[in-house]
């Protein structure tokens, strides 16, 4: 082929497929929640007049991790009920015994979650010595 026509499926441009790879912004950081997303997110949503490049960044590495530890806790959760799917039950039984993670999650209601089991040390019976001897 001559050097000034364009190969098939080249759309234009010369040279044939010497496209460079576009490499996302979460790959670029290592992570799996979408960067470039939360940067949109943030500039639709007018937090601020104007958002730093890292900000996004920063605040999808800190909803992925929180993302993670909360999974982990629930998948722990379900293995010891004897369950290999994760549910809502799961979910609140991990966030509510995890005292950090509870502190985070205290106003917030998971669907179908339940409650956690607590009997209050008033409603317990007390023994006594002569019943204990008995």
């Amino acid at each position: 082929m001559e050097s000034g026509k364009t190969t098939k499926g080249s759309k234009g441009r010369k040279g044939g497929d010497k496209r460079k790879k576009y490499v996302t912004k979460s790959a670029k950081a290592g992570l799996q929640f979408p960067v470039g997303r939360i940067a949109r997110f943030l500039k639709k949503g007018r937090y601020a007049k104007r958002i730093g490049a890292s900000a996004p960044v920063y605040l999808a590495a800190v909803l992925e991790y929180l993302a993670a530890e909360v999974l982990e806790l629930a998948g722990n959760a379900a293995r010891d009920h004897l369950k290999r799917r994760i549910n809502p039950r799961n979910v609140q039984v991990a966030v509510r015994i995890d005292q950090e993670l509870g502190e985070l999650f205290a106003g917030v209601t998971i669907p179908s979650g339940g409650v956690m089991p607590n009997i209050h040390s008033a409603m317990v019976k007390k023994t006594t010595k002569a019943s204990q001897v008995s």
